[in-house]
């Protein structure tokens, strides 16, 4: 369907980009920035500090976020449902989630908003162990699958299998929440979907389980940004200087933790200790890669407004959002990433 001679989505990509200019409305671009007292700026994490929070770890311990007049404390949330919830409510400054459940959020009335990317591209897996004698997306068919019980993830598994030729109807699916290695290792389901490339699966590889591993963005689900960093929409507009400021030092740290892995790694273990170092690591190091904008020239941080446009019109298609996300602001702004803006 057309709404004139350019394509609809062509169309809501252009309305997108030029909707991001509302949110300029902080003032103009400044890349060098400092203060000379730290504010003080709360980031409630996703979950517990891991290898992909190493940016975040690492520009506080080399004082990239000092530099710039912020005082930056990670909070850890109790539920790892609830870090929109608490920043919707004002109990912290940023939250890093997930682009779906931003999306989510939004729909049910939270004024939100992404300002960048920490990982820019799906970790969530599709991961199987030998035993099972899986070894394509299709062999998925007449198996017990588990996830984490989300209600997207069941999508995306619909999603593989029928891009796979395969009817969904005929794999099972049950919720073990977060037990998804050991739901594999005790043979209760012959693969998960929930689990990413740049932990389970590493930690199934580490513990020379030889595991398949597919990211759901290779079997048919439309690629999406899997860690960004959100604000109140109403901070994206009276903030502006702090957002740019961070997301500057933020660049720093992603600089440092490419250069030095393993000083990055010590740093996550340092802040969680009862994290495995060798898996931190080895994590850090699969990452690094989709910490990179797919496109060229593009800085830390970037997020696509095709792909956003084009995973929220899959997240509304299957019904995981009651209003369509495109025809509304933008999820997601650029403007404060280095080089951005006006």
């Amino acid at each position: 369907m057309t709404l004139s001679p350019i394509p609809r989505r062509a169309v809501v990509v252009a309305l997108a980009l030029a909707s991001l200019i509302v949110l300029s409305a902080c003032g103009s671009k400044q890349d060098t920035i400092s203060a000379s007292s730290a504010k003080p700026f709360t980031v409630m994490l996703d979950f517990f500090p891991n290898a992909d929070h190493a940016a975040l770890y690492s520009a506080i311990a080399h004082g990239d976020f000092r530099a710039v007049g912020l005082n930056v404390q990670p909070q850890t949330p109790s539920d790892p449902s609830a870090p929109l919830k608490l920043l919707a409510a004002g109990k912290a400054d940023m939250a890093i989630s997930y682009e779906p459940e931003l999306l989510i959020a939004r729909d049910q009335g939270l004024k939100l908003v992404s300002i960048g990317a920490l990982v820019q591209r799906p970790l969530t897996s599709i991961i199987a162990l030998p035993a099972s004698h899986i070894k394509k997306v299709a062999d998925l068919a007449g198996k017990t699958v588990g996830t984490a019980g989300i209600p997207y993830q069941a999508a995306e598994l619909k999603t593989a299998v029928q891009a796979a030729g395969a009817d969904p109807a005929s794999v099972k699916e049950v919720n073990v929440g977060f037990n998804l290695v050991p739901a594999m290792l005790s043979g209760k389901v012959a693969a998960t979907l929930g689990g990413f490339w740049n932990y389970e699966a590493l930690q199934l590889a580490q513990l020379h389980k030889r595991p398949l591993t597919i990211p759901v963005d290779r079997a048919g689900v439309p690629t999406y940004d899997e860690l960004v960093l959100v604000v109140r929409a109403d901070e994206a507009h009276k903030r502006g200087q702090d957002l740019r400021a961070f997301l500057q030092a933020l660049t720093r740290g992603q600089r440092e933790v490419r250069g030095d892995p393993a000083a990055a790694a010590a740093l996550v273990v340092k802040a969680n200790p009862s994290l495995e170092p060798k898996l931190q690591l080895a994590s850090i190091q699969q990452t690094l890669p989709a910490a990179v904008p797919t496109q060229a020239g593009k800085p830390f941080g970037w997020q696509s407004p095709s792909a956003w446009v084009s995973f929220s019109s899959w997240m509304f298609s299957h019904h995981l959002l009651t209003h369509d996300p495109n025809a509304e602001l933008p999820p997601f702004t650029n403007e404060f990433l280095p080089g951005q803006g006006i």
